[in-house]
């Protein structure tokens, strides 16, 4: 099936992570040119080389998104090589592992900067360029986190659950402008990142993160962690034939959640 987004541009944020790969390299595989957005330059660089030696174009960019200073050179950078951004996949790394009582202000700062403000100015930076189309996508990576509280995991559920009601809202803003905005809820795909909270939750413990992660598949319907090019499937949502699904929170999760 054909998508329709040949030689549309799009920017990745987190692209040097397992979701964020993911997405880039399906992305590249419908014949998108990428810019990939990490602040490791090495797993970005993987990533590039990746889509480049399928067949793709791909621009690398070490990109610190606590840096709100640094959104516009970086944005101008890939409107120079490639134009204006068509699709924005939103997808931030998480905070630490914290019971959502006790953290210092400067602790939920920080990372309200990185996880939420830093979301909101780059879609910004973007949308008129795709105003000017009457053209775009913006997909937002958050958290299973947002239905159904995780454990430990205080810092991320309220401020991933922010980016939702902003989502939403600017849904409404831009649909009448072709752009669709919406929001994608991961369950536990095997990333590096599910891989830590396995381990930080087997230390607290005390037990061997083999049977903290056999308990987590245990009460998904699929009874195993999602690959995270089934992750990447998501880009389906950047189609031209999902043109008429805005404003919605789609959960990819092996069906972990259960409620409605």
């Amino acid at each position: 099936m054909d998508l329709g987004v040949r030689g549309k541009t799009a920017l990745v944020l987190g692209a040097g992570g397992g979701l964020g790969s993911a997405i880039a390299k399906a992305l590249a595989l419908e014949g998108v040119r990428v810019a990939l957005a990490g602040r490791s330059s090495w797993s970005v660089q993987r990533t590039c080389d990746d889509i480049v030696a399928s067949g793709g174009e791909a621009l690398p960019l070490v990109w610190d998104l606590a840096g709100l200073s640094a959104i516009d050179a970086h944005v101008g950078a890939i409107e120079a090589k490639f134009g204006l951004v068509d699709i924005l996949v939103n997808n931030s790394g998480g905070p630490p592992s914290t019971p959502a009582s006790g953290q210092y202000p400067e602790c939920w700062s920080k990372h309200f900067q990185s996880m939420v403000l830093s979301i909101i100015a780059i879609t910004d930076r973007v949308l008129p360029g795709m105003r000017s189309k009457k053209w775009g996508r913006v997909i937002t990576s958050s958290s299973s986190g947002v239905v159904a509280p995780i454990s430990n995991l205080g810092i991320s559920n309220a401020l991933r659950l922010s980016l939702v009601g902003w989502s939403k809202t600017l849904a409404r803003e831009v649909g009448r402008d072709g752009i669709t905005v919406n929001i994608v809820l991961p369950g536990r795909i095997a990333t590096p990142r599910i891989a830590f909270l396995d381990e930080q939750k087997a230390n607290r413990e005390g037990r061997p993160v083999e049977q903290i992660a056999a308990e987590s598949m245990n009460v998904i319907a699929l009874s195993r962690y999602g690959e995270p090019e089934e992750y990447g499937d998501t880009v389906a949502l950047a189609s031209q034939r999902a043109s008429y699904m805005t404003g919605s929170v789609i959960r990819i999760d092996g069906g972990l959640i259960t409620s409605n």
